[in-house]
Formats: structure tokens, C-alpha cells, sequence
């Protein structure tokens, strides 16, 4: 999901992040003349909040940020932050400046010590795994790449008519997957949701064939019912469970992450930052272009951004605490749970790419994570997380075989 992408406003909270973005833009523009990668800050492009308005430079750095930490999702070794995609074919939430600028983005990322890059076909439809496969592909044996499969999507118009985790289609999809991604095997393949036709162990005893046959290494879900990991795990060892994690949701507290600790799964949060709302970014008078899909979140309605700002002046507060941004605060947290805990922050920003592989140099205290952690469970969060008909497609249970 989209993370940090809303452009500057005029809104106080966001000014003590427009520096950090400042400083990093300038240290990725250094970084990017060095590889012979284009800068996507440099080029032209749309004003107000589209995605690729340019970051204001405030102040000079010396050096990159590098990440150097890693984790484990199970047996598979990934980068403590990863990189999401589902923004970089610019039909999400508005334009980004250019496909090339998006390739240079992910080849920027490596170099800064991402390993773990997130896509899915239904991004773009098709396009997000694309522009991975041609980013990734001179480096491939040295990054992990995830995809997602599980919804009906016509391959010639990009239409979506439902889910689909028959058998049959898991394993075209699987083929059409990796001509995109310009490889011979997906690292880590999700079900993105689940399918309430399509038994559980019919869609694992498919994932089981393609791992014996080299496409697929490690396996996993998104957005599951509890009897279902179960179920699949029992069938064929699950690495990892993505569903939203952040100081905005906690909703995994409660029931999956036990089960992920009693099974050896890892967790992978996408919109670790609330979809940009924890940045400090958004505020009630925030205002979302045409193209901006957030819109149709019920969280993000003006009423509801405001009765959600105790959060962003907590995240602000603590930021100020440990010489850190907002975005870095909610992403340490997060690493902070337990770990084998792996954010996924999405971007299209050199500058917003940098501030989240940054986050792993933030550290808390045991105290004062108990104390951040406190402070966040005392703020009521209003709105649903998803539109009605995305949020009926989370936690789905699989029919029994």
C-alpha cells in the first residue's frame, strides 16, 4: 500500500520532515550520479500533491544512508526494511514522473542495502512486477523478490472480475509472473487473499508442486483467517504472513502474531506508515487529488483525520525525542515488536526512500518502548481501515476440502 507519496502542504506538523527530505534528496541525487542512474527529484513534474512533486532541499549531508540489518521470515534471510511497489505504476494515488525514474529508484534501493522487494500482478495490473523484473534483474541473486497471486485479472485489458485461486490459474499466473519479473523464481509467492471457493489445501498442494519444480522457494498470505494458516502451514510450511501493521492498525496484536510466533511464520506489514498518515504529512485539511485512491479509505474522511491527529503529534513528539521523523519513529516501533517483523514501506521517492531505510539506526530503551507503546494504546483510532467490500475480503476463512 502507499506509504509516504502526498507532496508537501502547508500543514505545521509536516515542516520538521521537509529537512530530513531535504538533506537525504541531495544525498540520493550524489548517490545517483555515482551509479549513472537518473534522479527522480530532478525531473519535471505535476504540481500539488501528485507524487512526483519535487522534495524542498533544506540542508547538506555528507553521506548516504546505508541499511545494514538484516531478518528472517522463517528460513529466508530479507533486509530489516523492505521495499514496496504497488505505487510505481502511477495509477494508485497519481502519477509518478516516469517508469525510468522507478527502475533507478529500486537500483538505488540496492545499493543502500534493501534486499526485500514487494510486488504483486495485480499492481498496475502487471506493470509493478515489470518495472521489478528490469530494475532487479542484474542483480537477482542477490535480492528476494515477492509476488502476489489470487485474483481473476484478464491478461490483454488489465479488467479484475474477482479472486481466483484455482489450481489451474494459480499456476499460469505463475508463468505469466515470471516472464514480468524477468526470472526463473519468485522468493516468496502470497495468496493476496483468500479465495472462499477454493479449499486451502488445494491452493498449498499447487504452491507445494511449483516449489519441487524450482518457481517458487518460500510461500505465504496475505490477509488469512487464523484456521487457514493453520491449515496451509500444515500442509505446506507457510515463511511468512503480510497483513497492515502499524502505530494506526494494531489489529495483528491480538490474534496473528501469537499464531505467527507459535508456527515460526514471519510477518510482513504492509502500510507500516498508515498510507502516509503516520508521516505527519496529512492532516484535516489535507487534500487528496483526483487520481489519489485514499480517498475511499474511511479513515482518511476529513472528520476522521482529525480525530486521528493525537497520533501524528505523539509520533511528532517522540521524533523531536530521538532526533528521528515521524515515518522513522512509527517504522522503529514496528521493528521493535519482534523479530521477525519486516515493514514494507511503499515510495516513490529517493528522498522518502532513504528517511525509511533510516529508521533501523532509531532505537528505543525497554522503558521507552513501554512507554510508546502505552501512549499509542490510550489513542482511539476512528475509521475503518479499508473500504466495506476490501475489508469483507480480509480474514477470510477457506471452505474445507
Amino acid at each position: 500500500m502507499y506509504e509516504q507519496d502526498s507532496a508537501p502542504n502547508n500543514n505545521p506538523a509536516d515542516r520538521g520532515r521537509r529537512g530530513f527530505l531535504g538533506a537525504a534528496a541531495l544525498a540520493a541525487t550524489s548517490l545517483m550520479a555515482v551509479t549513472g542512474a537518473a534522479p527522480a527529484q530532478a525531473r519535471s513534474a505535476p504540481p500539488g500533491n501528485s507524487i512526483g512533486a519535487p522534495t524542498r532541499r533544506r540542508h547538506q549531508v555528507t553521506a548516504a544512508i546505508t541499511q545494514t540489518g538484516h531478518r528472517r521470515l522463517g528460513s529466508l534471510k530479507v533486509s530489516s526494511i523492505g521495499l514496496g511497489t504497488q505505487t510505481m505504476p502511477g495509477n494508485l494515488y497519481g502519477p509518478v514522473t516516469s517508469r525510468k525514474d522507478m527502475v533507478a529508484l529500486i537500483r538505488t534501493a540496492v545499493d543502500q542495502g534493501v534486499t526485500f522487494f514487494d510486488t504483486a500482478e495485480a499492481y498496475g495490473p502487471f506493470e509493478s512486477e515489470r518495472i521489478v523484473g528490469d530494475a532487479l534483474r542484474p542483480v537477482r541473486d542477490d535480492v528476494v523478490i515477492a509476488s502476489k497471486f489470487g485474483w481473476d485479472i484478464d491478461p490483454d485489458t488489465g479488467a479484475v472480475t474477482g479472486l481466483n485461486s484455482r489450481p489451474d490459474h494459480i499456476r499460469r499466473v505463475v508463468d505469466g509472473m515470471l516472464k514480468r519479473l524477468r526470472t526463473d523464481h519468485i522468493d516468496l509467492l502470497y495468496q493476496h487473499r483468500v479465495d472462499p471457493t477454493v479449499p486451502i489445501e488445494d491452493v498449498a498442494d499447487t504452491v507445494k508442486d511449483l516449489m519441487a519444480e524450482g518457481k517458487v522457494l518460500h510461500w505465504g498470505l496475505s490477509e488469512p483467517g487464523l484456521q487457514t494458516v493453520r491449515r496451509a502451514h500444515a500442509v505446506q510450511p507457510l515463511t511468512a504472513i503480510q497483513n497492515e501493521y502499524s502505530t494506526l492498525w494494531r489489529g495483528p496484536e491480538d490474534k496473528v502474531l501469537p499464531l505467527c510466533e507459535e508456527l515460526g511464520i514471519g510477518f510482513v506489514c504492509w502500510a507500516p506508515l498508515g498510507m502516509g498518515f503516520t508521516t505527519g504529512t496529512m492532516s484535516p485539511y489535507f487534500r487528496f487529488t483526483e487520481e489519489d485512491r485514499r480517498t475511499v479509505f474511511p479513515r482518511n474522511s476529513r472528520d476522521n483525520l482529525a480525530a486521528n491527529m493525537p497520533l501524528v503529534q505523539l509520533l511528532q513528539e517522540w521524533a523531536v525525542r530521538k532526533g528521528a521523523t515521524p515515518a522513522q519513529i512509527d517504522l522503529a516501533w514496528l521493528l521493535a515488536q519482534k523479530p521477525w517483523i519486516v515493514p514494507i514501506p511503499s515510495t516513490t521517492r529517493l528522498s522518502h526512500l532513504l528517511e525509511n531505510i533510516g529508521a533501523e539506526e532509531v532505537r528505543f530503551s525497554p522503558d521507552e518502548l513501554q512507554e510508546l507503546t502505552a501512549a499509542v494504546a490510550r489513542i482511539t483510532i476512528h475509521g475503518d481501515r479499508l473500504p466495506p467490500a476490501a475489508l469483507a475480503m480480509t480474514g477470510v476463512e477457506a471452505p474445507t476440502r
